[in-house]
């Protein structure tokens, strides 16, 4: 059976040879006679599995021993509330830069557990950047720095790593996570839902650094408390074991292809691809200041919107499918994560230049 080319923005398209290899293994993993969905997280098997997935990603994105890696649940919606009630500490402000539609759910969250202190913001642009960091201002002592790193629903991706001082930097990278190298040296805390280049969804992968754990609040449940689901090695409860082991498969598959560097340098390549042909012509246009678009998420308009249905209608059609915009933003949206082969935004391209030569 012929697979389409799925440009759904989360969850997303996986690498084809994991999803051969978890087929392979379903029904017997390994030749244990059970599947990995069967095992008990505490079993000899998925311990392995787990203490490899973490080793992988450990190697494939520099993260030394003095960051902790947490395989947990709640999507990055559920660390929205996480990262406050864990690093605001005694501190009663955090700073947040708004670059969108999930920044402002971060915001929103925040706000339930402390001051957010908004230190940029994009809005007026109908959130089209990212704002410079010398148009930031700080508050004079916030627990930390929030920034989403990719912006999926306008298409709207930092191209720099901002500098914070003393001040703790947080990523939500949910959308970028592994997509390109990256300094976590730079970051106190990163986190990401698995659903774009992880892995299934599920999972939600949190990275601290060590000297920022133990501020959780008396009120932080339990099972939130980043300290507390070390000190059970991330298993006070029953973890999604399912989508770790899927995950690590992911990692084992970006270290063959030769790390970040060559998974970055196939991104380049195919955002390069794509925004071409949407900028050789004025029936597509993109709103995003060049300099911050993503290369995950390329967001396009066409001239009525009746074209975008349209086009999203014959694009699925031709087995190009999930490429709607999102329901705030409308148009079009191709997410092209790491699992999206060259061969996709060719098809995509071939599309879109018949499209327009029938509908221009």
């Amino acid at each position: 059976m012929a697979r389409a080319w799925n440009f759904n923005p989360g969850p997303a398209t996986l690498p084809e040879e994991v999803l051969s290899r978890v087929q392979a293994d379903l029904l017997d993993w390994q030749g244990k006679g059970l599947s990995v969905m069967e095992m008990s997280h505490r079993s000899e098997e998925f311990l392995g599995i787990a203490a490899k997935a973490e080793r992988d990603l450990r190697q494939l994105a520099g993260i030394p021993e003095n960051y902790k890696i947490l395989f947990l649940q709640g999507g990055a919606l559920g660390q929205n509330a996480f990262v406050p009630l864990n690093l605001l500490g005694d501190r009663t402000t955090a700073d947040y830069v708004n670059t969108g539609h999930w920044s402002t759910k971060s915001i929103n969250e925040a706000q339930k557990y402390g001051d957010v202190h908004i230190a940029a913001s994009a809005e007026s642009s109908g959130f089209t950047h990212v704002p410079a960091q010398s148009e930031w201002r700080l508050s004079q002592n916030p627990a930390y720095v929030h920034i989403c790193s990719n912006e999926t629903i306008s298409g709207v991706e930092y191209a720099f790593t901002p500098e914070t001082g003393d001040v703790p930097l947080v990523a939500d990278m949910s959308s970028n996570i592994l997509s390109r190298p990256f300094d976590i040296t730079r970051f106190g805390l990163i986190y990401a839902g698995a659903q774009k280049n992880i892995g299934p969804s599920g999972v939600t992968l949190v990275v601290v650094r060590e000297d920022l754990l133990g501020k959780a609040r008396r009120d932080c449940p339990s099972v939130f408390d980043y300290t507390l689901q070390l000190k059970h090695e991330w298993m006070f409860n029953t973890p999604p074991t399912f989508p770790i082991y899927i995950a690590g498969l992911v990692f084992e598959r970006l270290l063959a292809l030769g790390g970040l560097a060559e998974v970055e340098k196939r991104n380049i390549a195919k955002a390069q691809k794509l925004y071409a042909e949407i900028d050789r012509t004025d029936f597509y246009k993109n709103k995003v200041c060049v300099a911050d678009r993503s290369r995950m998420n390329a967001t396009f308009y066409l001239p009525t919107e009746k074209l975008d249905d349209m086009f999203v209608a014959e694009a699925r059609e031709h087995g190009l499918i999930n490429l709607k915009g999102h329901k705030v933003a409308g148009g079009i949206r191709a997410s092209v994560y790491n699992a999206m082969p060259m061969a996709g935004i060719d098809a995509l391209v071939v599309f879109m230049r018949d499209f327009e030569k029938r509908n221009g």
